[in-house]
């Protein structure tokens, strides 16, 4: 599944970009995927939470993937 999200202003940290467009309920639930190594981040694995997700890039999490328009 493919989600675009429109960013506003310059960035979103990673984590509240998963609780935002629905993948994670919470906070803590995003940081926990994160930390485990389930997100990648333009095709590569990211473990920092507060990592600032640009227009342009994409984001996985199993079979969903979220561009960032």
């Amino acid at each position: 599944m493919e989600i675009n999200y429109p960013l506003i202003g310059d960035y979103i940290e990673l984590s509240k970009l998963l609780k935002v467009v629905g993948i994670c309920d919470t906070g803590g639930h995003a940081k926990l995927f994160i930390s485990e190594g389930l997100v990648a981040v333009d095709g590569v694995v990211e473990t920092r939470k507060k990592c600032k997700i640009r227009r342009g890039q994409w984001v996985q999490v199993d079979s969903q993937r979220i561009l960032i328009t």
